[in-house]
This record gives structure tokens, C-alpha cells and sequence, in this order.
């Protein structure tokens, strides 16, 4: 199943052999073939996850894991696939999106295939990543994505063949869509900066074997990742096609806080700011928060009163087609107008005092280390990745916590583990701020800083507390 060298060609491997990581991505070239098989195998299961549960009756409270198509796929899907996918790039870069992905495979072959246009301005503005994750967030809320399988099918069937149109018209043997607008591509970007392995470039190799015909001839980048720059992992897909190319690239080791700390201080965005604070700290926090609050309840109560008092009375009765709001009259599980508004207005009010307590002492931070820069305040925020990414992590885990105790089968550790978790990824955001906070100012500056940090970091941790433990 694997790729034929071409004839003569002599590969970095017969060069310089390497340690078990340098062959793992050589492997991973060599075998390009098997990939692509297994990618339509994952593509195949996907299909059936989403489509079957679907066209199938909604299950009764009788339903379970091990007998009923539809919670099996969910279990599937929201409680192993993706908080699995999230963890994956924390350990192994973006593996799973050179890989594995669904949506990236179908998007190549859409490209392969297709018009091979030129890919527009619009699709390159660099907000996309933060924007689609909030819209599908928030959308994903208002439908109860995790819990029927008509939104499933709509919110990720309908990514996939967005990718798959987009890869059509742009680019010839690329993943324009993963590049630029994937709802998850920000999110996947800033964990796999901390990853243990990346991509090395060894710059001296590259322009020294230019000329060298008898190295690996040529390699498809479908992410569009100019390799011989490369200086951040986010963007690379880890599918090893790179692999050895003039002798100059290899997979390696490295630390993980090596890139948020030694790189992000170039590369940091305000997008990326964005993204960590807005979106995976406020807007996540609210969407996984809202329907345990007690404060959403008082909320929803108060406006209700409200518009009794007043005598309006139809956005308390009215609601809207499944696809709009949630609509499940048989489950008892309707949302009004009124439910809308109120959903919309608490992850909107929770976003906005999330971000503001995140982004204050963060700034605070930032001047305290010397006079104001912006990148200083980016590459401070990229410290948060570890608790941000957590914060996901776990909340997806409730989901899956959720439909196992559904099952009868109760995870008493949970706790333990969500609040080992919840520690060591607070442990981990405060070690990445001290050191970028030791690379810029000394003693007391130091010290205040790494306080502003603190009480920045104070605020999604007690946010999550609030969800685990206290409510």
C-alpha cells in the first residue's frame, strides 16, 4: 500500500539516519497510499455516525449506548470523538487533520478534482477561525447540537460540504477550506503549539541541497504551509509528506512550552487573542454553562414576569422549526422565543465579563513588564492555551460523563479527575507566564506581573469551578 520511491531517489533516511521520531515521519511519507485508505475508512464511519441516527426515530427513555443506534453515536461523536480529537493535539500536533480528518480528505480530493481556482481575498482574512467558532458555538447551543442527531447532521454535515465546494472552486490539491475557514482550525492552531514533536527545518540543508537531484524530488503541501519558513506548528498538518525533503526536514522532539515561549512572541496575533479569550474562555464558558445556571433561571423567570406583567404574551409561546431553535415536542424539550432571547443574552453577558476579567490584569501584566506592546500582550494571552484548551476539554467531558451515567455506569472519579485536570493546566498556563514574563523585566515588575496573570487566570478556573462543583 505504500508510495513508490521514484527511480534513483536517495531520502534524507539513507543520509542521515535518524531516532524513532525522525522515522515516524519518514514513514508517514512512505506511505501516502495507506493514508489516503484510511482516511476514506474514517470518512465512511463518519457518514454513517451522522446520516443513519438521523432518517431513525428519536430514542426513549429506555434507550442506551449498547442498544439504540442513535445515543450510541452520540457517545460517539461528543463524548470519545472530540474531546479525543482536542487531546490528540495536545500530544501529537495536528496528526488527526493530516491523517484522519474527514473533512480535510474530502476537501483535497474536491480540489484534485476541480476547478483549481485562485483563491480570493475573502477566504484569506485571517478572522474566519475566530469567527466560525463562535457562530458555530453559539448556533450549536440554540439547536442542541449535542443532544439530536438532525443538528449534528446540519452543523457537520453541512462544514463538510462547505470544505468540499470550497476545495472544488480554489486550489489544486490543497485544503483551502482547512487553511482558512474551518470552524476549529484557530482552536486545533493554538493546541498543537503544545505538542512535544514538530516539523524541523534545518534552513542551511534547504539551501544547500537545492540542487541535489537525487533527494526527494518534490512534496504536495495541501495545508499551504510555506515549509522552508515554518516557524510556527500550527498550521502543519503532520502528514509527512515533507518528510526529508532536501535532507532539511524531519520530525524531532521539543519541548512543549518551547514554542509559546521562545516563538509565539513573533508569531502571536490578535486574532489569536481573540480566539483564547473571547471564544474557547467566554463564549465556550457560557454555551457549557447556560443550562446548569441558576443565574440563566433567574433570568429567564425575571423577563418572563416582565412580560406577563405587560401582557406580551407570544414569546413565551411561540418557537421556531427545529433548525432554528429547538423543537422536540415529543422529548418535552421546547425552546420559545423567550428561551431563545434568554440563551443569546446570558452567553453574550458571560462572554463580555469573562473576556473583560481575563483581559484587564492581562493588560496589566503586560505594561507592568515595560512600556506597552500588543505583541507582549498576545504572547502573554498564548500562556492561557492550557487552561482554555482544558476548559473545552472538560466541558465536552460532561457530555460524555453524562451519557455514560444515562448507561448506569457511574464515574464517582470524575471529579477527581476534572479538578486534577483543571490543576495541572493552571500549573501549566502560570509556568508559560513566568517564563515569557522572565524573558521582558526582573524583581518587582516580575513579580507584579506574574500577580496581573494570576487574577487573569483566576477567571476561567473559578468559572468552571462554578459549573463542577458549586452549581
Amino acid at each position: 500500500m505504500s508510495a513508490k520511491p521514484a527511480p534513483g531517489a536517495v531520502y534524507a533516511t539513507d543520509i542521515h539516519p535518524g531516532g524513532r521520531f525522525e522515522a515516524a515521519g519518514h514513514w508517514l511519507r512512505r506511505h501516502q497510499r495507506l493514508i489516503r485508505s484510511l482516511q476514506w475508512g474514517v470518512v465512511a464511519v463518519y457518514a454513517t455516525l451522522l446520516v443513519v441516527p438521523s432518517v431513525l426515530p428519536l430514542p426513549g427513555p429506555t434507550a442506551r449506548i449498547w442498544n439504540d443506534v442513535t445515543v450510541f453515536a452520540q457517545f460517539v461523536f461528543w463524548g470519545i470523538w472530540w474531546p479525543g480529537v482536542l487531546i490528540s493535539m495536545l500530544v501529537f500536533g495536528r496528526l488527526w487533520c493530516g491523517v484522519l480528518c474527514p473533512e480535510g480528505a474530502l476537501s483535497e480530493f474536491a480540489s484534485r478534482n476541480g476547478r483549481g481556482g485562485a483563491i480570493p481575498r475573502w477566504v484569506r482574512w485571517p478572522g474566519w477561525p475566530f469567527l466560525a467558532f463562535v457562530l458555530t458555538t453559539v448556533y450549536g447551543q440554540m439547536v442542541s447540537v449535542y443532544q439530536y442527531p438532525k443538528p449534528a447532521l446540519l452543523i457537520l454535515g453541512g462544514s463538510t460540504l462547505a470544505a468540499m465546494a470550497i476545495g472544488y472552486l480554489y486550489g489544486r490539491e490543497k485544503r483551502v477550506w482547512c487553511r482558512y475557514l474551518c470552524p476549529v482550525n484557530g482552536v486545533f492552531g493554538l493546541l498543537a503549539k503544545l505538542a512535544p514533536m514538530h516539523y524541523a527545518v534545518d534552513r542551511t540543508a534547504w539551501e544547500g541541497n537545492a540542487r541535489r537531484a537525487d533527494l526527494l524530488q518534490g512534496y504536495t503541501c495541501a495545508p499551504l504551509v510555506p515549509v522552508k519558513n515554518m516557524q510556527s506548528v500550527s498550521p502543519c498538518h503532520m502528514c509527512g509528506r515533507c518528510s526529508g525533503f532536501r535532507a532539511a526536514v524531519r520530525l524531532a522532539p521539543r519541548a512543549p512550552n518551547h514554542e509559546v515561549v521562545e516563538v509565539s512572541g513573533r508569531t502571536a496575533t490578535r486574532w489569536d487573542s481573540l480566539l483564547i479569550i473571547v471564544g474557547l474562555i467566554g463564549v465556550a464558558g457560557g454555551a457549557f454553562q447556560w443550562a446548569s445556571s441558576p443565574w440563566f433561571v433567574a433570568l429567564k423567570q425575571a423577563a418572563a414576569t416582565w412580560l406577563v406583567e405587560l401582557g406580551i404574551f407570544w414569546p413565551l409561546d411561540t418557537s421556531l422549526p427545529w433548525w432554528m431553535l429547538t423543537n422536540y415536542a415529543a422529548q418535552s424539550d421546547v425552546m420559545t422565543l423567550l428561551d431563545g432571547a434568554m440563551l443569546l443574552a446570558y452567553i453574550g453577558v458571560v462572554t463580555v465579563v469573562l473576556s473583560v476579567a481575563v483581559s484587564l490584569p492581562l493588560a496589566l501584566a503586560t505594561r507592568l513588564c515595560g512600556p506597552w506592546h500588543w505583541q507582549r500582550f498576545h504572547h502573554l494571552a498564548h500562556a492561557l492555551i492550557p487552561v482554555a484548551a482544558c476548559g473545552v476539554i472538560l466541558g465536552l467531558s460532561a457530555q460524555t460523563v453524562t451519557l455514560l451515567h444515562q448507561s448506569g455506569i457511574d464515574l464517582a472519579w470524575s471529579q477527581s479527575a476534572r479538578a486534577l485536570a483543571l490543576a495541572g493546566a493552571s500549573l501549566w498556563s502560570v509556568w508559560l507566564a513566568g517564563r515569557i514574563i522572565m524573558h521582558t523585566c526582573r524583581g518587582g515588575r516580575a513579580i507584579g506581573a506574574t500577580a496581573g496573570f494570576l487574577l487573569s487566570l483566576g477567571t476561567p478556573v473559578y468559572s468552571w469551578v462554578l459549573l463542577f462543583w458549586l452549581w
